[in-house]
């Protein structure tokens, strides 16, 4: 790429350089003077309110970074992303987790391929495997119905499924039998051996999820897991002090107990899952874009394949939005915008996300995965460094919760910092007891009023009260912290869909101004072949002199240690 052909010298970026200048010195509580800013800058999508009246942007920034993502080819770009066309260029292959939520009716062809088939005769699996143990069919290698699943998976095969089922745990379907879903991903074991010592081997089923089959995270804690059930079931039953002389083999107990999830069917097969256990999906949907297919079996297995279908359908309603909306009306390409000005041109690197609802508490890490590992690079797509910087520090935490955390810093720290409030708008409107149901209703009430009066206090500051007086410094707050607020009607598994379908293409869309590709990873893997070569050090005692004197003095400390506890 040459100089001139970068983004950064584009002559949308230099009129906004020129604006922000402008922009600097002027405070949210200024913009605000003009009537009328709630309804120029929201805009309604799919069950979604988004609200961006509290950038630090006027009529003027709006329509300089419409501009800006005309001159980086925003439309097309979305245009070739739904076509299935080859968007991720590191890897040379499309990035389609777009076409895991289409209808059965819809037809996606790629390279000569209708994809939808395919996606739907996964769901189709899915939805026999789902059906089966919520008719308490499935059973153990001792016949015992299946009551527990523990889900071994890690990044986008953990935080993902992780997130929803605690998002939509209202939705659990009645009059099935019961079956809990836990999930383990640390590779330390901790999570794991807490359910291993809690939970019944003869009721237990493993979901194994990893894109590759190969994250070592994953397979460790699975060797783990196997192993456990194996010294507690392969047995013959005589032993086991029944009386019955059949032997449970190890085949048996892989066959009742595992479940795999992966784009590699063969190495599935050679650890040992039967094959009418393996669910599929491709190498053209990224492990942090999966939830949507095979990897959100444990959401199906919480809520259902109906609300899960619903949770696909939200999802597609904004992948629609997205395609066929302008610009100006876009809710994920303004979304994208506030964070472009405020990241490039505000010098805001830091953003917090911060839900009022305590079903998305992990709805903050989900986005953290999403955005930091999709757009953490420093690369464009033709392999010169980013003078600019791209994706910001994403953290955050449950806004009832972090008020009493963190905001300290938000609202008179030296960090500007970008915050989203979302929320839902209804709750608690199917509680059966109407005195419980107010009492409930009131309290979301409370929290409405609370995300609704930070987002305030941020924007202006002092101003947002009557002053009573002088005030001393300490108890100042200066305001003009920008902030976005997404309201959903309600939380459902429609428009939780509709939300993260949201996030990937506002991701989407910054890597397009970027120039950078947010479909590869390559910034994780030297750390884990780093990892392995240490780990060989760890184990054989060889190979110390090839390492830093910092990292030779932890070895050795660690060596030292073993060898006092006798290892």
């Amino acid at each position: 790429m040459n100089q001139e052909d970068r983004i950064d010298q584009s002559p949308a970026w230099r009129a906004l350089e020129a604006h922000a200048g402008e922009m600097h010195e002027v405070h949210l509580r200024e913009l605000f003077a003009t009537p009328g800013r709630f309804a120029r800058f929201s805009r309604e999508a799919a069950g979604l309110t988004l609200d961006l009246s509290k950038q630090r942007w006027s009529d003027e920034t709006h329509a300089l970074l419409l501009a800006l993502a005309r001159e980086a080819g925003v439309p097309d770009a979305i245009t070739r992303l739904l076509d299935g066309e080859r968007v991720n260029r590191s890897e040379d292959r499309p990035a389609l987790h777009t076409a895991l939520r289409l209808p059965e009716h819809a037809r996606l062809e790629v390279e000569g391929e209708d994809l939808v088939p395919a996606v739907h005769a996964t769901l189709a699996q899915m939805q026999r495997m789902v059906d089966k143990l919520h008719a308490g069919q499935w059973r153990g290698a001792t016949g015992k119905a299946i009551s527990d699943v523990v889900n071994l998976g890690v990044g986008g095969s953990d935080l993902g499924p992780l997130m929803v089922t605690h998002a939509l745990a209202d939705y659990r379907p009645e009059g099935v039998h019961d079956v809990q879903v836990h999930f383990a991903s640390t590779m330390d074991g901790s999570q794991l051996a807490d359910y291993l010592s809690r939970l019944n081997p003869e009721t237990t089923l493993f979901v194994l999820s990893s894109k590759s089959f190969t994250t070592i995270d994953t397979l460790s804690n699975a060797r783990t897991a196997r192993d456990w059930l194996y010294a507690r079931l392969v047995c013959s039953r005589g032993d086991a002090g029944n009386g019955a002389a059949a032997e449970i083999d190890r085949a048996l107990v892989m066959r009742q107990h595992f479940i795999g999830v992966s784009a590699s069917p063969d190495k599935m097969s050679e650890w040992g899952i039967a094959e009418v256990n393996q669910l599929e999906f491709w190498e053209w949907v990224g492990g942090r874009y999966s939830l949507w297919g095979a990897i959100g079996l444990p959401i199906a297995l919480v809520v259902g394949m109906a609300n899960f279908r619903e949770l696909l359908a939200g999802a597609h309603a904004m992948d629609r939005h997205f395609r066929e909306a302008p610009l100006e009306d876009n809710l994920p390409v303004l979304l994208a915008l506030a964070g472009i000005w405020n990241v490039n041109f505000l010098d805001i690197r830091a953003h917090s996300i911060l839900p009022y609802d305590g079903r998305l508490e992990y709805f903050a890490a989900y986005l953290e995965q999403l955005e930091m590992e999709s757009n953490g690079k420093s690369v464009t797509n033709d392999g010169q460094v980013t003078p600019y910087s791209t994706c910001p520090v994403l953290w955050g935490q449950l806004g009832p919760n972090a008020q009493h955390a963190f905001y300290q810093l938000l609202h008179q720290g030296t960090q500007p910092v970008e915050c989203d409030f979302i929320a839902p708008m209804r709750r608690y409107d199917r509680v059966e007891d109407d005195a419980t149901r107010a009492h409930l209703k009131a309290q979301h009430r409370l929290t409405l009023a609370n995300c609704f009066a930070q987002s305030r206090l941020l924007m202006l500051g002092d101003d947002a009260i009557d002053e009573d007086g002088p005030r001393p410094s300490h108890k100042r707050y200066r305001g003009n912290q920008p902030s976005t607020t997404l309201l959903l009607e309600r939380l459902s598994p429609a428009t939780l869909g509709a939300l993260i379908a949201l996030y990937e293409h506002k991701v989407f869309v910054q890597a397009t101004i970027w120039g950078i590709n947010p479909f590869d990873q390559w910034g994780v893997e030297l750390g884990k072949q780093i990892a392995g070569e240490t780990e060989q050090i760890l184990t054989s005692h060889e190979g110390l002199e090839r390492m830093d004197d910092s990292s030779r003095g932890l070895i050795e400390a660690l060596w030292a240690a073993e060898h006092k506890a006798g290892l």
